[in-house]
């Protein structure tokens, strides 16, 4: 909306929308601008009795739907003002005229029947009553229209199933696959962390933390993840667009569960499960701390007792230290600044890249990763160097993990040759690769200098192109 200096004339842009009650732009916006306008003009006839009690001729005026409008007011003799038609209507709708000198000589200069408003009258006063309301109006609406969406549309999220569940739609993106054109692990654990960061926003519970509530943030409490499980069936290829759930259950007495569930969103599809365990931290101390009442109180009415994987015995099994005998060892490796995240130490997908750097070339080349378990030992920070073991799992059968739903399948194999050290058995595992539909790995995630432990992790790997699902 504005205003012509030196005319007392007025425009509006939502005029740019309407063409005989058919908008230019998408049938949303037109549909919204023309009601508004339908709207606002109807200010102008409650002052119409006001306007024709001056004597005003109201026959030049323009039909919106079944309202009307004045055409265009123009300027004549100083202290004056009268309505007229000579404003034209554009083929987009837009009206043309009332803010250029051109208009206004041909106004003056065309004979029309009109009728003379003295400034000072009741009549004029009541028409800049009806301008102020109607630019009032728009400026209302356009501000309604501009902040009254859900802004977590903009994330393409929302919360189904009674509010306990978070839904979010993801493209995937270029930058996103690797040589195959197909999403990777990190991808997967990348959209892990922001559906869980997303939920806790929209849920109305986030604090100025990383995902803490605001009671957490009161307390200088933080989450730390202290075990993660994701067992991929099939990565989605560049351009695919995933549908992921989230949500959250209790996990003992201070540790809160969460679990994920990968889709494609066009075939429903399952692409992908996830569940972790989360426990809080002291910002200052660094220490684990006890989940207190008030926290408590706060998420406990967003607990949903499902399970991603279905398999408990899965998620109780321990994972093997590695020793210094570890058969691929990647020294040196630090973080950068941008590995930290807003609680100041590294995130935990950076992590997962760590442990790729140990892994056998001819196993990244054949095989992909089809199930990954981590148990986070201790957090790691911008000044330490890690190192980064792998190691073919040590023991001979999977028969004790089971045929489970949600589990590895008994054609997932590990080496064992007794007698055999660790040099000898990685030309083994490269001559025999080929013949293994499976193969599992422990990792091992330490500090350089001490020999502390960071993460544990093992990874199950099928051969490419494999049909047979793992889950």
């Amino acid at each position: 909306m504005e205003m012509v200096a030196g005319a007392g004339l007025f425009r509006s842009n939502y005029f740019a929308h309407i063409d005989s009650g058919k908008g230019v732009g998408p049938a949303s916006t037109a549909s919204s601008s023309f009601q508004s306008c339908r709207s606002c003009l109807n200010e102008f006839h409650r002052n119409a009795s006001a306007f024709r009690s001056a004597g005003c001729d109201f026959s030049n005026l323009v039909s919106i739907g079944d309202s009307q409008f004045p055409l265009k007011a123009s300027a004549c003799a100083p202290g004056t003002r009268y309505w007229n038609s000579t404003a034209k209507a554009t083929g987009n709708g837009a009206f043309t005229g009332g803010n250029r000198a051109e208009d206004m000589n041909e106004a003056l200069s065309t004979v029309l029947p009109h009728t003379v408003i003295d400034k000072d009258s009741a009549a004029f006063r009541a028409i800049l009553a009806a301008i102020a309301s109607v630019a009032l109006a728009l400026e209302k609406q356009r501000m309604h229209e501009k902040t009254d969406v859900p802004v977590d549309a903009l994330r393409q999220g929302r919360l189904v199933e009674s509010r306990l569940v978070y839904r979010q739609t993801f493209v995937i993106r270029s930058y996103e696959i690797g040589a195959d054109r197909t999403a990777s692990i990190d991808t997967f654990m990348n959209h892990f962390q922001e559906t869980a960061l997303n939920h806790v926003w929209m849920s109305g519970l986030a604090g100025d933390g990383f995902g803490a509530t605001r009671a957490m943030s009161s307390r200088n409490l933080i989450w730390v993840v202290t075990r993660m499980q994701v067992h991929v069936e099939q990565y989605p290829a560049w351009g695919d667009v995933v549908e992921m759930d989230t949500w959250v259950a209790a996990s003992g007495k201070n540790g809160m569960r969460r679990d994920w569930l990968v889709r494609d969103y066009k075939t429903g599809q399952i692409l992908a499960r996830a569940t972790s365990t989360w426990v809080m931290m002291s910002r200052k101390t660094r220490k684990l701390s006890k989940m207190p009442e008030e926290v408590r109180a706060e998420i406990s009415p967003y607990f949903l007792e499902r399970s991603a994987i279905k398999d408990e015995s899965l998620l109780a099994q321990k994972i093997l230290r590695l020793n210094d005998n570890a058969e691929c060892v990647r020294s040196g490796l630090t973080p950068k600044r941008t590995d930290l995240d807003m609680n100041q130490h590294v995130n935990n997908v950076k992590y997962i890249g760590w442990m790729m750097e140990s892994v056998p070339p001819a196993i990244m080349d054949g095989y992909e990763l089809a199930s990954m378990s981590l148990e986070y030992r201790r957090e790691c920070g911008q000044s330490d160097v890690v190192q980064s073991m792998t190691s073919l799992e040590p023991s001979i059968s999977d028969a004790e993990s089971g045929e489970g739903s949600n589990g590895p399948s008994k054609s997932c194999h590990s080496f064992s040759k007794e007698g055999a050290s660790p040099s000898a058995r990685m030309p083994e595992m490269k001559h025999t690769v080929a013949d293994m539909s499976y193969l599992k790995f422990v990792h091992l995630l330490r500090m350089e200098n001490d020999g502390a432990e960071i993460v544990r992790g093992r990874t199950c790997w099928r051969a490419r192109n494999n049909p047979i699902p793992l889950i």
